[in-house]
């Protein structure tokens, strides 16, 4: 996985740090839900049982490689 230097930055604080790479590298592998935006960047969400099932919400770069955010999702639903 690759990724935007926001997202280095950003996983620095608490909420973000507890989020495993694996758990990223899932959502991406197996998406439950995937929108592509207006401006190219792709928003997928997948569930985490690790984590209470909450939902993973995983930003992708136009280039599909690119890691530019992820956060739980609290109000997603499937």
């Amino acid at each position: 996985m690759k990724f935007t230097q926001y997202f280095l930055f950003i996983r620095q604080r608490p909420d973000r740090a507890i989020i495993e790479l694996a758990w990223i590298e899932r959502v991406i592998q197996n998406p439950l839900k995937e929108i592509v935006q207006e401006d190219g960047r792709i928003r997928m969400w997948g569930a985490v049982p690790e984590f209470d099932g909450k939902y993973l919400r995983v930003i992708l770069l136009e280039d599909r490689e690119t890691v530019h955010n992820a956060f739980f999702d609290r109000g997603f639903e499937p």
